[in-house]
């Protein structure tokens, strides 16, 4: 009986391990963290590439894949004109945003929910944002500031609102990028105009709750809740400072002056034990100490040369007090967080050689490793640590399809669930399974009906 307990016991660890799997609600992941906390991983990657499971079309966008309770959610924009504008650059162009909901097994369209905009922003190839999936609901802010709730299932309007007009706010120059975030019965969005730079609206009605700071413009750092001082602080990284506001009442905690050249500071700020970071173009970095008794922060280092990450598109990943992330430059640099100094560069994630500018990987840990998707469409399998980089596997799921810099570029961030990744580019969303062989094969004999079964 023993041999027969024993014998069984890895299939009960592959049962387990089955029953365990996560949903990817919006960016970065159910707890915001780009973390990806399943188990059933392959190590490697196989001969030819992991398997596509399959292929849907969509249309133009930056936006991630947002995967909840066995649908995929898509933001997109069609337009009658070809998109692919060098930055600083705004045109006008016509053209429908989309929110496409899509079957996660098969990537069949189930429903779509579209409406005319005009883009009037530079890299006008769609929505930044990630829709947000929460309680059945799914948010999705567009790159003009067309903010919809919408029926998870269903696809049809629940509310929605223009934060342009609604508060009198400009576009900025690459568009609504901040993520909103759910807090409770509140949705907060940066929405920006006099008074109005933060809002948080009830997330069933769309009405306002409160409203908060005023800055010279949005910028595009989405906002993010911390615990520090005894108190939940919200955290608003603007081109004109990093301030802290109650997250129930938009009343201000603290303020420090920032400043990011052309408004671009883009990362979210990232917490670290008592640390706060935020980086922004132009290579303008800020490490503040938060106050342990009470909502308040002093500064540690501002702007230091050739010190810390100042990120274009991609969020840095904060383990220890070590920072890793892609700056500006097209480096990749594992940072001190408290001094800021940098341990390392390297350009090795984007294939190696000069660095190119705003050069892109995304990056999701997963146990002890990370998961990075590049600009090129290639999945990468590495360590990050103090001590470098060191690359496991790589593999190319999806081409480029947008313009940067005189380049191809695919830069939406991929969404990691049920042992699967999420892609897309301009014209296509892609589902790729990670599962390990064990749990496939188990996956699939469980698919199968036992032997004589009626």
């Amino acid at each position: 009986m023993r041999g027969l307990v024993l014998g069984f016991a890895p299939v009960a660890l592959v049962v387990a391990t089955l029953a365990h799997a996560d949903d990817w609600p919006q960016w970065m992941g159910p707890r915001r963290d780009n973390v990806w906390r399943e188990t059933g991983l392959l190590e490697k990657f196989p001969e030819g590439g992991p398997k596509v499971l399959w292929r849907a079309p969509v249309a133009g966008g930056y936006a991630g894949p947002a995967v909840a309770q066995g649908k995929v959610y898509v933001a997109d924009y069609v337009s009658s004109r070809d998109v692919k504008v060098e930055n600083f650059e705004r045109q006008r162009f016509t053209g429908v945003e989309r929110v496409l909901c899509l079957d996660a097994e098969t990537g069949k369209q189930l429903w779509k929910h579209e409406y005319p905009v005009e883009y009037t922003i530079s890299y006008p190839a769609g929505p930044r944002c990630t829709p947000l999936v929460h309680e059945g609901k799914v948010y999705m802010l567009g790159a003009e500031g067309d903010l919809n709730c919408l029926d998870a299932e269903k696809g049809n309007v629940v509310w929605s609102k223009n934060l342009v007009k609604q508060y009198g706010a400009k576009t900025p120059l690459w568009g609504y990028a901040a993520h909103p975030l759910i807090d409770g019965d509140k949705l907060i969005c940066l929405a920006g105009g006099s008074g109005s730079l933060a809002v948080a609206l009830h997330k069933d009605t769309g009405e306002e709750i409160w409203r908060s700071l005023t800055a010279p413009e949005q910028g595009y750092s989405p906002p993010m809740i911390f615990e520090a001082g005894g108190v939940r602080q919200l955290i608003l990284a603007h081109p004109g400072a990093v301030d802290s506001v109650n997250p129930e009442n938009g009343k201000p905690y603290w303020s420090e002056p920032y400043e990011a050249t052309n408004g671009a500071v883009i990362m979210a700020p990232v917490k670290a034990g008592e640390w706060l970071y935020v980086g922004g173009y132009s290579n303008k970095n800020l490490l503040l100490r938060l106050d342990s008794k009470q909502p308040a922060a002093s500064e540690m280092y501002r702007d230091v040369s050739r010190a810390g990450v100042s990120p274009i598109n991609v969020q840095p990943f904060v383990e220890g007090e070590t920072m890793y992330g892609f700056d500006q430059s097209g480096w990749m640099y594992g940072v001190d967080l408290k001094t800021g100094q940098r341990l390392w560069q390297t350009t090795e994630p984007l294939q190696g050689g000069r660095a190119v500018n705003s050069g892109t990987a995304f990056i999701v840990k997963q146990g002890d490793r990370y998961w990075m998707f590049n600009e090129h469409g290639e999945l990468l399998i590495a360590r990050l640590s103090p001590q470098g980089f060191e690359e496991l596997d790589r593999a190319k799921l999806i081409e480029p399809s947008n313009l940067a810099f005189g380049r191809e570029v695919v830069w939406s961030a991929p969404a990691f669930a049920h042992r699967r990744v999420y892609l897309r580019n301009d014209k296509e969303c892609v589902c790729v399974n990670l599962a390990s062989s064990t749990v496939s094969s188990t996956e699939r004999s469980r698919k199968k009906p036992a032997s004589g079964a009626r």
